[in-house]
């Protein structure tokens, strides 16, 4: 059965932010235990059943963003999220690709941000759906595919789309009107971790045309992991934990909603992200690095 939630408001994000410019709340959706969306693994906020989640009220969605686009007016200066327009991330808890399988919210928020003369829409995905290839974006919704070597991914980024299917996809996508970027993320440390981005980053380099290569960007983003899913994950894929749970490499960082996460320990993360960030330059020059963390 769908849930059906009201939009409770539309907020301009406080803290600096190299992704986008605001988000829209409330529209969000992610399937988990067993099926991995967007850079989350198994339960998060909606208990461990985590159905896929769609609202009826996108009439007034798209009403506020028409509000609260307008109260922008256009942008002045250009920046590190985009050098033209204001940027709204529509899945910050979602995989848009899987809603648009179920729904046509997606479509009709595409559709609107079209007419939008001073915003473009955003969202990450996993999964790779060529239904969206029709809805005609006109360069005002950026697709971010999300990437991680296909070792990894077979084990702990499951029921998604094979990486060499969201690559392969990527030059669709930039003929079909759509802003593409990738996400390297989350970035998983083993003894051979350099290695295989390095056949990643060669992958890439093999497949995409000259004009995605001309558009792309990318944001890295190294693992962060919760002890709660942590023990949730060891129910039913420990083999996964077994990447994901390093407690000798890692620190404890809590969130601003008070949760216990851990992350790579400083000075080791840092060299790290420099080791990745130096690859990527070297192996895809072309490939802005939007940040790394």
């Amino acid at each position: 059965m769908p849930s059906y939630q009201k939009v409770s408001s539309i907020k301009r994000i406080s803290q600096p932010t190299t992704v986008h410019n605001f988000h829209v709340p409330k529209y969000e959706s992610f399937v988990a235990n067993g099926v991995v969306t967007h850079n989350c693994y198994v339960a998060r906020r909606k208990g461990f059943a985590n159905p896929i989640t769609t609202f009826v009220n996108i009439d007034r969605i798209q009403q506020y963003l028409k509000r609260h686009s307008t109260k922008q007016g256009m942008k002045l200066e250009p920046n590190q999220v985009d050098p033209q327009y204001w940027v709204y991330e529509i899945g910050e808890n979602s995989d848009c690709s899987v809603d648009a399988a179920v729904c046509d919210n997606v479509k009709d928020l595409i559709a609107l941000f079209r007419t939008l003369p001073n915003a473009k829409a955003t969202f990450a995905t996993k999964r790779v759906n060529r239904e969206l290839l029709n809805y005609d974006p006109q360069g005002k919704t950026r697709i971010r595919f999300s990437l991680m070597p296909q070792a990894k991914a077979q084990i702990v980024d499951i029921r998604t789309s094979p990486i060499a299917d969201r690559i392969a996809a990527i030059n669709d996508f930039v003929d079909a009107g759509y802003e593409v970027h990738v996400n390297f993320a989350p970035v998983i440390y083993d003894d051979h971790w350099l290695e295989d981005y390095s056949e990643l980053f060669e992958q890439l380099d093999n497949v995409l045309s000259d004009r995605a290569k001309a558009q792309l960007q990318a944001e890295i983003i190294f693992l962060t992991h919760n002890d709660k899913l942590h023990e949730v994950n060891l129910g039913w894929h420990p083999q996964g934990e077994a990447l994901l749970w390093r407690p000798d490499i890692q620190e404890t960082k809590y969130s601003q909603t008070g949760g216990k996460n851990v992350r790579y320990r400083r000075g080791f993360k840092g060299t790290l992200i420099e080791g990745l960030t130096e690859l990527l330059s070297d192996r895809l020059p072309y490939c802005k690095i939007r940040y790394a963390f």
